[in-house]
């Protein structure tokens, strides 16, 4: 007599498209959520980072849609190119990725050496976005070099995305953008007549400067935003009861005293105000019934005037948290509540984009 056969399982579904956003008037459209990958390669600022772990994150994020990773030359001294390269290998046309070349590499006779550097730790033929990673000033420069003779003589901004055009005509670079760019600095960049396909500008719950003027500066210029510093470098994490129990490299910003170790903008902060802003956002989010981290990335995804917002994740679970939050939008009423709770914050910290410095020697006007 024969057995009883069990059915087969029913095939796994694939997931659902995961949502994306067109970048500004570019040919170029973005997952409403991209991985940012400062801990790849690890390093001092986060601290050790497998590269199993790194395999992993990228190998996920690619089977969910979450197909964009932004990534530095400056990252952990190029390791994080090195390891995102590693972590595409056999994937990279699946892959959108961006990367970024720091200030005093802009001079027109330097950008190729750096542009092919990037390609080479990347395992790449092409970058499919090449950002100026800050402003060209002095004040930028000096980050990054104490060389008098640069720090008198800036790169130009035409020079410098002119030299960074001929590489996109090469095809070594299909999208050109701004890091860091103030309402100003932008419209004296795309008065180059180069183009441009988007600004990385920080947008938090407790960093909303950018909704001011720089938002729409960008929608004007035709340009889409990436979002960075969604989490406010796990301030909006919901892991840490009080300031002195984060690292000391991250709480550098304005929104801490200026007295802190590493600290370059030197003012009082806003270090009342920022914790009367956690305590209100944790109790809304209790209430909700969700983390706060991704009640706070929800938020961030929530502003359709930003194309892409980045976070990091360092494994897989990480990852799918801030999934969860790109798939389960806020209600808007939810969304207008958060912004409430932190308008006081957004009024004591004022208008200016630099998080770090003061407004006097601020880096992005």
């Amino acid at each position: 007599m024969p057995q009883p056969t069990s059915s087969p399982p029913p095939p796994s579904r694939p997931p659902a498209a995961f949502p994306t956003r067109a970048c500004g008037a570019a040919a170029l459209t973005l997952p409403v959520l991209g991985v940012g990958c400062f801990s790849f390669g690890g390093g001092t600022y986060w601290g050790g980072q497998s590269q199993r772990d790194v395999n992993e994150v990228v190998a996920h994020a690619l089977d969910l849609g979450v197909n964009f990773f932004d990534t530095a030359e400056t990252y952990n001294g190029g390791a994080s190119e090195r390891a995102l390269g590693v972590a595409l290998h056999g994937r990279r046309d699946a892959a959108i990725i961006g990367t970024k070349i720091q200030p005093d590499h802009c001079y027109p006779g330097e950008v190729r050496r750096h542009c092919e550097a990037s390609l080479a730790r990347l395992q790449t033929d092409r970058l499919d976005l090449y950002l100026l990673h800050w402003p060209l000033n002095a004040s930028s420069l000096r980050h990054y070099t104490d060389d008098p003779q640069r720090l008198a003589r800036p790169p130009l901004i035409g020079e410098a995305l002119h030299a960074l055009d001929g590489l996109r005509r090469e095809g070594k670079i299909r999208h050109l953008g701004v890091s860091n760019f103030g309402v100003a600095q932008l419209a004296e960049a795309c008065a180059v007549g180069v183009p441009l396909a988007l600004n990385e500008l920080p947008y938090n719950l407790l960093a909303r400067a950018i909704e001011r003027e720089a938002l729409p500066a960008c929608a004007q210029h035709g340009l889409g935003v990436l979002g960075y510093f969604s989490l406010a470098q796990g301030l909006l994490s919901g892991k840490f009861a009080g300031f002195d129990e984060l690292p000391p490299i991250r709480v550098r910003t304005r929104h801490f005293r200026g007295d802190r170790p590493g600290a370059r903008h030197g003012g009082p902060g806003c270090e009342t105000e920022t914790l009367a802003a956690l305590h209100a956002l944790c109790a809304a989010a209790e209430q909700a019934g969700r983390p706060l981290g991704e009640l706070a990335l929800a938020w961030a995804i929530g502003n359709p005037a930003v194309t892409c917002t980045l976070v990091g994740a360092r494994n897989r679970a990480q990852l799918e948290a801030n999934v969860r939050a790109a798939r389960t939008p806020l209600a808007p009423a939810l969304r207008a509540e958060l912004s409430r709770l932190t308008d006081p914050l957004l009024e004591k910290l004022g208008p200016g984009l630099d998080y770090y410095q003061s407004d006097e020697d601020s880096w992005s006007w």
